[in-house]
């Protein structure tokens, strides 16, 4: 029933509704009308506010939805706001709970997944992510409904791949399987990510007892896959990627400006650290390799108007705070595993095993102090070429299937 005032439709009037040359509405009192479109078409709307903000709710076409139907489904629906329920929502989250035991499985939701993030990932990094689901996931639990998937399931398959030695997969499985069970959360068709405990149980992998760092180039790649996807703020995640690429010290990169960049724009771009800024007290120079670049670029639609490339999230005169990267590396489950500084530890190792007769070069980078006046002599000359050579190098090989760094910004 309507409210005084409201003049209720007739199953006549709404019989009777022909199309016009525009759209128009027939109301019915307390949000409900019949939206009749140019087609012919008539529909059952509700009009309703939640939140602040007015929303409208499908009630279905007529005639399959009578009259009487139209308000009885919108009559629920203000059952709903009494409650203080978003009848929209609730209707999603119905669907969603309806649907067929085969639209629930895991191998469905991974899809799902996968799919919604092909538009921000490296065509490469999509292929190595279905790998992973292929032959590692979706043979435990691909028919399974997400709900039935337990904590010592996934334990049992992260073991096995430890055993395998295969202890970086184990890591990268552990956490994929965790992002699609908080997007079954997120779709209403799970409770729980059984994924997201068993983290602190998983076997660790040896590092550098005062400085912990994964030093082999699977497990740095590991690394930085893991804290980009984090939910973190965008400028959190392009520092982690501009750390790795530079091999800076972390307190060099958060303390970085932006009138320390030179040549943004141009095809030989570099970051000139001064003294004062560096452990060593002398200043240092960065080529910038071209993802670096790209994180720069992507970092000036966050701080670009402001003195500091990498400001505090809560003070922007500020820099980042020490701890910011150490935690977002925690949270991805590296804690006493891999630090910031270890990018630095990692860059040594790998660049050196592949490119041996290139050491005083890779130390240059790294902003080692000379031994002796004779290789100190030799880096004056900074060999700046091959500097920048060897940083495409190292970009390519940790980036690989990486998304672009203006993906990192979400």
């Amino acid at each position: 029933m309507g409210v005084a005032g409201d003049k209720l439709l007739t199953d006549k009037q709404v019989r009777g509704a022909a199309k016009k040359e525009k759209p128009y509405r027939l109301p019915d009192g307390r949000g409900l009308h019949l939206q009749v479109e140019t087609t012919g078409s008539r529909l059952w709307r509700y009009r309703y506010e939640f939140g602040g903000n007015e929303k409208m709710l499908s009630l279905g076409a007529y005639p399959d939805v009578t009259l009487a139907q139209a308000r009885e489904a919108r009559d629920e629906a203000r059952k709903l706001l009494d409650q203080g329920k978003d009848p929209s929502l609730e209707r999603r989250l119905r669907r969603a709970r309806g649907r067929a035991d085969a639209a629930d499985t895991f191998s469905i939701l991974a899809k799902e997944w996968l799919e919604q993030r092909r538009g921000i990932w490296a065509a490469a990094h999509a292929k190595n992510v279905q790998a992973s689901l292929d032959n590692h996931i979706l043979p435990r639990f691909g028919r399974l409904p997400v709900r039935e998937i337990t904590v010592p399931m996934v334990l049992a398959l992260i073991r096995d791949l430890e055993k395998a030695n295969t202890p970086h997969m184990a890591r990268m499985v552990r956490q994929r399987i965790s992002a699609i069970c908080v997007f079954a959360i997120a779709s209403g068709l799970a409770e729980n990510d059984p994924a997201a405990v068993i983290r602190g149980a998983m076997a660790p992998i040896a590092g550098d007892r005062h400085q912990p760092a994964l030093t082999t180039l699977s497990g740095v790649r590991e690394v930085l896959t893991a804290g980009e996807e984090q939910n973190a703020h965008g400028s959190t995640r392009l520092a982690l990627r501009l750390l790795a690429l530079t091999a800076v010290r972390p307190g060099e990169l958060r303390g970085m400006r932006w009138d320390e960049v030179d040549g943004l724009e141009g095809d030989l771009p570099v970051w000139d650290i001064p003294e004062e800024r560096m452990k060593m007290g002398v200043a240092h120079r960065v080529p910038l390799a071209p993802q670096a670049v790209a994180v720069l670029r992507a970092m000036r639609q966050l701080s670009g108007k402001g003195p500091l490339v990498f400001p505090s999230l809560r003070h922007a005169h500020k820099p980042l705070s020490a701890n910011t990267i150490g935690y977002l590396l925690n949270r991805a489950g590296f804690a006493a595993r891999h630090v910031p500084h270890g990018f630095r530890a990692a860059f040594s190792t790998v660049m050196n095993e592949r490119h041996p007769a290139d050491k005083p070069v890779i130390d240059l980078m790294l902003a080692h102090k000379p031994k002796d006046r004779i290789e100190a002599a030799y880096n004056r000359s900074e060999r700046s070429v091959r500097r920048r050579e060897l940083a495409g190098i190292w970009a390519d090989l940790l980036l690989e299937g990486r998304p672009e760094a203006r993906a990192l910004i979400r």
